[in-house]
């Protein structure tokens, strides 16, 4: 939102920074598109990204999975391109492209020989303002969607249960709905419905343009300006907040499905980047995650798979660079003869561990250079370069907070990660999912439930 009331100001000047850790440099159009560039010269190939503020978060009841639907029909063609050109084009210029939509955020992306990087912007300045959606095109497109929800959900029985999980653990807060949406919402979409939210989102001063590889800066905004800089901005009005309730005790289900074997899944309320009181903790649970789903090393995979052998497979996740608070997570699948109740106290008794005892600074730096090692890794990438710099600038955190994860990560203590334990880890804050497994049949069988 500060963004916007920078716009007037920024009108006519042209804005250049950069950060001599990563050497990122940006610049902003007139009409409020921001561009950011970071030179890698190792091989003669870039990536380009174009990063939309708006994903399933963004969506009210009724239409949600709109943005990925819209993502959809992003490929169906413009005034200036018929369904399947872009894609066409792309290839003929030895280039891949695809698109992805998540919670906070729409992106479509290309790989090319950075020599090419002028068809990847003609045509995504062209679809930015100019997509023709049709009827005829919709539901062709809506049969696509529906067949991967049924192959990427309705038939995964661990993505079915957390998506039956969000849906419990998340009373007002967006990340309730699935990204690709509830089944009657799909079969219900019109032209109109994505006609407007369309318009609504895919706009200059809602989208960031990103470019890591083999170019020259200067080179790529001036190429910007030439096929972005005449598109016109959108009057976008902030959404309404939408903040989670605050939870008042433990909630439980269990999810009863075809699949072979039964899984525990539970999530504590807690806070990101963006909505923390205090940004320590986050890093702190962010190396607390590392502790014990931190490679082969980490406490879930030695004392609950390979020492005490009642897991075949356990883990943890956390996403610090979500837009609204989210859920520190924990799951596991019983080994055989183990039950979902023994799953469950095993992982809460790893929990009280690092509630109770300091983690020891030998394992504390360990698990500090395995985050590290891994984000030193995805940082060899192009792609995952620019994933990176659109995510943080498109939840509204700013490519600069890359910087900072190394040093902050560096200064976590043991006593931070036992405070965070204590303070977010808590039974009131609790979700559990059980997964039951129900009899397949020969049908479920053959498509590998699991």
């Amino acid at each position: 939102m500060n963004n916007r009331l920078l716009y007037a100001v920024l009108l006519c000047l042209p804005v250049y920074n950069s950060s001599a850790a990563t050497k990122v440099f940006e610049h902003k159009l007139a009409n409020g598109l921001k561009v950011l560039v970071q030179e890698d010269h190792r091989s003669p190939v870039a990536v380009s990204q174009v990063w939309y503020k708006v994903g399933s978060s963004y969506e009210p009841g009724g239409i949600t999975g709109a943005s990925h639907m819209l993502e959809h029909m992003m490929f169906k063609g413009t005034d200036k391109h018929a369904a399947g050109e872009f894609s066409r084009i792309i290839a003929e210029n030895g280039g891949d492209e695809n698109a992805f939509t998540g919670q906070d955020y729409t992106a479509y992306f290309q790989t090319m020989e950075s020599s090419r990087l002028a068809v990847s912007f003609e045509l995504e300045a062209d679809r930015m303002r100019g997509l023709h959606l049709l009827p005829e095109e919709l539901k062709k497109e809506l049969q696509v969607v529906t067949e991967e929800r049924r192959m990427r959900t309705d038939d995964n029985p661990q993505a079915k249960m957390q998506e039956q999980f969000n849906a419990m653990a998340f009373a007002s807060s967006p990340y309730k709905h699935p990204v690709i949406g509830w089944p009657s919402d799909i079969a219900n979409y019109t032209v109109d419905d994505l006609q407007a939210w369309y318009q609504r989102w895919y706009a200059p001063n809602n989208a960031t343009l990103v470019v890591v590889g083999d170019v020259d800066a200067k080179a790529v905004f001036d190429l910007a300006e030439k096929y972005f800089g005449a598109l016109k901005p959108s009057d976008i009005k902030p959404l309404k907040p939408q903040t989670e309730i605050e939870q008042l005790g433990v909630r439980k289900m269990t999810v009863k499905i075809p699949a072979k074997l039964p899984s525990v899944l539970m999530g504590y309320k807690v806070p990101v980047l963006a909505t923390a009181e205090q940004e320590s903790d986050v890093y702190a649970l962010e190396v607390l995650a590392g502790i014990l789903d931190g490679g082969s090393g980490a406490r879930l995979s030695t004392t609950l798979v390979r020492g005490k052998q009642i897991a075949v497979a356990a883990g943890a996740g956390y996403s610090m660079t979500s837009r609204m608070s989210d859920l520190f997570t924990l799951e596991a699948t019983p080994a055989e003869g183990k039950t979902l109740a023994e799953m469950e106290a095993a992982l809460k008794a790893e929990v009280k561990k690092l509630q109770d005892n300091l983690v020891s600074d030998d394992e504390l730096q360990r698990i500090k250079a395995q985050v590290l090692a891994s984000d030193v890794y995805q940082r060899d990438s192009n792609f995952y370069q620019a994933m990176q710099l659109g995510t943080l600038e498109t939840v509204g955190l700013g490519w600069q907070k890359g910087d900072e994860y190394v040093p902050k990560i560096n200064q976590v203590t043991a006593q931070q990660v036992r405070d965070v334990a204590r303070k977010y880890l808590l039974e009131d804050h609790l979700n559990i999912a059980y997964l039951e497994p129900q009899a397949m049949d020969a049908t479920t069988e053959k498509k590998g439930a699991k």
